[in-house]
């Protein structure tokens, strides 16, 4: 019988073990029982948690959404004025826990499974749009709403784009280089609708 009082630990540790599974394999094709020895407890403790596998997977891109919402909130909430809040977006996009080789890989085992797992899409687009959003709602006040939807798409597609080209390791992109290329396109693209050169 579970310690009373141990759920929530044992849960967190769960998540967090299945996060580094599937980081080392790249994939989802894990089971229970490497979840559950990477977490130090028994598959039946997990199986007793969670219900099966599916469910501790849905829980933990659960936790990886709920840890980007957070600390986009506490991010904007610390910033004063519309680009500040978008740097701020952008840097927790990249922050250092979010860009890590195993998470980037649970990312993209998650990307791929939600093209079977109608709940795993649901929570990747609700990803997708708070981060559209975000950098819109910020955005509106900088420039026009149609320029500031394009923009905001493409620096979405720059973020995703970033994680991708970091899960290939052969050219990986550092923290600060991903910011930094985020930033240019923002930039640039403000600094174009300023002179008129784009509509």
């Amino acid at each position: 019988m579970p310690k009373v009082g141990m759920e929530p630990v044992r849960r967190k540790a769960l998540v967090d073990a299945a996060l580094r599974v599937i980081g080392d394999h790249g994939s989802l094709t894990v089971t229970m029982s490497e979840i559950a020895r990477q977490a130090g407890v028994s598959p039946a403790l997990a199986h007793h948690y969670f219900g099966s596998k599916e469910q501790l997977l849905i829980e933990t891109v659960r936790s990886l959404l709920k840890q980007l919402r957070d600390d986009a909130v506490t991010a904007l909430k610390a910033a004063d004025a519309p680009r500040a809040k978008i740097s701020a977006v952008i840097r927790v996009s990249f922050q250092a826990d979010q860009f890590a080789p195993a998470t980037i890989a649970a990312w993209l085992a998650f990307y791929a499974e939600a093209q079977r797992s109608e709940e795993t899409r649901r929570f990747l687009v609700i990803y997708a749009r708070r981060l559209r959003s975000n950098l819109v709602a910020n955005l509106k006040a900088l420039c026009p709403g149609d320029a500031a939807e394009r923009i905001a798409e493409g620096a979405a597609a720059m973020i995703d784009g970033l994680y991708i080209r970091q899960s290939l390791r052969s050219a990986p992109v550092s923290i600060e280089a991903s910011i930094s290329l985020t930033e240019d396109y923002i930039n640039s693209q403000l600094a174009a609708l300023a002179k008129g050169q784009i509509q």
